[in-house]
């Protein structure tokens, strides 16, 4: 039965291989940053990470991690509500907080993880969760757990999310979800336009900014900020793992009241190990440095702008984006796993989405710009690019 089972697996690998769309790991040998190294000896930059602030490897979170190894130790061998609390947790919820301007901050073992716990200790089948129809998915795991009813509105489409909000006004409690930069598009959520529906049918919103906190908006508070509503979005959540650090970790950020349900019920939370104390003291740095201090913020989107307009300007067809990612469109599954392999032999180091990680159809490159990126290594990318553009016939 094992051995039928497991024939039965490689014929369905075998079919994605053939169908050009099997997902290969690289094995990187050096830290994160914008120029990386491979096993085989391959020197590539790098535009598929989510270092956006270029903080992985960063000597002021490097210095971060190894004072809480020396200070905490390396691991608590617990979850939180039994001995996995040090005052370094509560420090880094606390600084969360702060950041958002919010009331408490819970941390999770990773956003996926602070997704999946948020819906079901909070709402119930008297509720309605209205989520956008391409947010993340954990979201939507997220609320699959939940017993609330569902409904779904057009990706980023007002007039769509006002008639799911008609449709659920005989429950008692709506919460509005919805990534606020889209991770494969790259498109900031329409927040201003949420609020101000959130306020017309009094439901709340709910935004994970995983690929926004730090650079997004003025100050880096992300979407809501953007929108110039910031404070008004009731539930946040976020990631450690990308621009804040880019190591381990998630959080939800919000009232008191649903961080405090949250530590009751949220079984993410409940059942999983307490985060190192390395992480903590590398993400307390990352606060050190980005709370009163724009910069690396600054120098992100200067990059993103100037990679935008001479990307567009070669001729490819990019999804519109004011954030530091750039979707560009091949809509071929095969073409964009052949595009790849080509930008990595010109010493760019990309990956090719197909589905069911976009839709079928949508298959693309993702950009993704950090401010570790100097002119040279944007200049070297978009040189890379049109050539491999032409060859391929894409432009």
């Amino acid at each position: 039965m094992s051995l039928e089972f497991n024939q039965y697996l490689q014929q369905q690998l075998d079919e994605i291989k053939a169908a050009g769309t099997f997902k290969e790991e690289s094995v990187i040998c050096s830290p994160q940053s914008a120029a990386i190294s491979f096993k085989d000896g391959r020197k590539v930059i790098n535009f598929c990470a989510n270092n956006y602030l270029g903080l992985s490897n960063h000597p002021a979170v490097v210095a971060g991690a190894k004072k809480a190894l020396d200070s905490h130790g390396f691991g608590l061998s617990s979850v939180r509500f039994i001995c996995g609390t040090q005052d370094i947790h509560k420090e880094l919820e606390r600084r969360i907080s702060e950041f958002f301007g919010t009331e408490d901050t819970i941390l999770y073992a990773a956003c996926f993880d602070a997704n999946g716990g948020v819906f079901a200790p909070l709402l119930d089948e008297n509720d309605a969760i209205i989520s956008d129809a391409l947010n993340h998915a954990s979201i939507i795991d997220g609320i699959r757990l939940c017993k609330a009813e569902r409904y779904r509105y057009d990706h980023a489409d007002m007039n769509d999310l006002e008639k799911q909000l008609k449709a659920a006004q005989n429950k008692r409690h709506k919460l509005i979800v919805t990534d606020g930069v889209f991770s494969m598009d790259g498109d900031i959520a329409k927040m201003g336009e949420i609020v101000a529906l959130a306020e017309k049918y009094n439901a709340m919103i709910m935004s994970d900014e995983c690929h926004s906190a730090g650079f997004i908006g003025q100050t880096g508070r992300g979407s809501a900020e953007y929108h110039g509503v910031h404070g008004k979005v009731n539930i946040i959540t976020g990631t450690l793992g990308k621009a804040l650090g880019g190591g381990l970790g998630g959080f939800t950020t919000g009232s008191k009241e649903v961080v405090a349900m949250l530590r009751q019920h949220s079984r993410p939370y409940l059942f999983s190990n307490s985060l190192s104390p390395a992480i903590i003291g590398a993400s307390l740095a990352v606060f050190d440095l980005i709370e009163n201090d724009t910069s690396l913020r600054d120098k992100l989107m200067d990059n993103a702008a100037y990679f935008k307009e001479r990307i567009i300007a070669a001729g490819f067809d990019i999804k519109p984006t004011e954030s530091a990612i750039m979707a560009l469109m091949l809509y071929d599954a095969p073409l964009s796993q052949k595009f790849a392999k080509r930008m990595m032999e010109e010493g760019i180091y990309v990956i090719g989405f197909n589905f069911p990680v976009v839709p079928k159809g949508q298959a693309r490159i993702r950009i993704q710009i950090s401010a570790a990126h100097e002119k040279a290594h944007l200049d070297k990318a978009i040189k890379a690019f049109t050539k491999v553009g032409k060859e391929l016939g894409v432009i």
